[in-house]
């Protein structure tokens, strides 16, 4: 909302990058939501299945050795000293495994510089516009790094109510200044 008290109360929030430095405030809110989606420590679009070992222990530490590397990257909302939501994004080699790959291959016009893949909220944090403000913070980390053409493949809900929404709506996207460019699979599309 413009103006008011939803102003006011975004620029309480601040926006980091993940780095070594804040892996304890990524740890933090993931740890809080079981490693969110049941472990999966938002690893799930940088390997393939064949590589995947689906234990939450694992994948912790092949996060925070990206991030050691510095091939994982995201944007971490924070409220004071605590990490409240994130976005993440990287280049199509960070982030090989997207849903519906095939087809998106298939279909592909334009190779992105960029993928954002994963938004999520805390639980006690969410209906407050953080979704909105952590895909800002991505997108402004995206052009401090030279930015590029930036691709996100969120839910096309159509304005009906969904329980998890990993990555999104397009209305969200929209909103943000991207342009519907195709469907990808049942429900997703590619904004870009």
């Amino acid at each position: 909302r413009a103006g008011g008290r939803m102003e006011e109360r975004m620029s309480e929030y601040t926006v980091r990058a993940l780095s070594p430095d804040t892996w304890d405030g990524f740890a933090g809110l993931a740890e809080r939501h079981n490693g969110v989606f049941g472990g999966c420590w938002c690893t799930y679009f940088h390997t393939m299945h064949s590589e995947k070992t689906f234990d939450a222990d694992d994948n912790r530490s092949l996060k925070r050795r990206l991030v050691e590397e510095g091939r994982a990257h995201a944007a971490l909302v924070y409220d004071g000293h605590e990490a409240v939501a994130w976005c993440e994004y990287g280049s199509p080699e960070e982030l090989p495994n997207i849903y519906h790959r095939k087809q998106y291959e298939e279909e592909l016009d334009v190779v992105p510089d960029y993928r954002i893949t994963c938004i999520f909220v805390d639980r006690r944090y969410r209906r407050k516009g953080l979704s909105a403000f952590a895909l800002q913070g991505a997108l402004d980390l995206i052009a401090e790094a030279d930015g590029g053409v930036v691709e996100g493949y969120p839910h096309d809900t159509q304005g009906k109510k969904k329980s998890v929404l990993y990555s999104g709506t397009r209305t969200l996207f929209e909103r943000a200044g991207f342009t519907f460019v195709r469907t990808k699979g049942p429900g997703n599309c590619v904004m870009r």
